[in-house]
């Protein structure tokens, strides 16, 4: 297997598992299980030496330095300077500190347009007919379906949450404002499935609740920018959407536009059902007359 060169470019706010999907065709069997101890301790990889993370993957010394090499990076000390770099460029703040001069960039809108379009498209490769056939299978079958999304996952979970209460019954956001998430999660079970959403800059409690309804025997569809991270490796199918922004902001329009899809099937799939309870849903919001029309 040839070695990546020193002077290898890489894009510091790439996400990690990103870095590693795309080299990953070409990683022997040692790479792939350090692959796999990196992306599950990916937030405290800082803490973590060489020698340690060979360790936890079971191989040698050697074997690791060759891995980092196949990364691009010349040794692990570059590796970790570059994870380091990766979690402060995921701050808005940091972006709008290292942005392009506006001289140099294209008319505004023109790149922001054309940067979703790209989002659009790649999701369109990236999301296999297979996943997507399983990820339904699972929606239309639950007992019960359970959303959850925080911080920047959350404008997708509240999305998701009201499409997909159109189209059926028994679907709970788990995120309310109220914070019931432990009063919530108590009624998952099996048979049921949580549609989780997973974007960077995620919080400590998603990993915990997706743990929770797993050991309920709940499924979990993830909709996620990071296809080989720990959660998504706990996940019967993973759905994945790029955020790449035009500007400091990440852009979750392929993420609306997924959700959009799965719920339009959903009411396909069960049209006289979801007819019937949409109908109702209208007829309710005649009695109370809150919509203006």
């Amino acid at each position: 297997m040839n070695q990546a060169p020193a002077n290898f470019s890489i894009d510091e706010s790439q996400p990690i598992e990103q870095l590693i999907r795309s080299r990953y065709d070409q990683f022997s069997p040692s790479d792939r299980k350090l692959s796999a101890v990196i992306v599950a301790r990916q937030k405290d990889l800082v803490a973590y030496s060489a020698t340690e993370l060979a360790q936890l993957a079971g191989v040698s010394k050697p074997s690791a330095a060759r891995f980092f090499k196949r990364l691009g990076y010349r040794n692990f000390n570059e590796f970790r300077a570059g994870v380091r770099a990766r979690f402060s460029s995921e701050s808005p703040l940091y972006k709008l500190d290292h942005a392009t001069p506006e001289s140099d960039r294209k008319p505004g809108f023109a790149s922001h347009v054309e940067t979703d379009a790209r989002n659009l498209s790649a999701m369109r490769e990236s999301v296999r007919p297979q996943d997507l056939k399983h990820a339904l299978t699972l929606l239309k079958g639950a007992r019960r379906l359970w959303v959850v999304g925080y911080r920047n996952g959350y404008a997708s979970a509240f999305y998701a949450h009201v499409l997909f209460s159109q189209a059926r019954a028994d679907v709970t956001l788990i995120n309310e404002a109220a914070a019931k998430g432990a009063d919530i999660l108590a009624d998952v079970s099996a048979g049921d499935v949580l549609f989780a959403i997973d974007f960077r800059r995620r919080t400590r409690v998603l990993p915990k609740v997706v743990a929770v309804a797993r050991d309920a025997g709940a499924a979990v569809v993830l909709l996620t920018y990071a296809p080989l991270s720990a959660l998504a490796s706990q996940a019967q199918v993973v759905l994945t959407c790029p955020t790449q922004g035009s500007t400091i902001f990440d852009s979750y329009v392929a993420a609306i536009s997924l959700v959009n899809y799965l719920a339009g099937e959903l009411v396909a799939s069960a049209r006289t059902t979801s007819r019937q309870r949409m109908e109702r849903i209208e007829q309710i919001h005649l009695l109370l007359d809150d919509l203006d029309e």
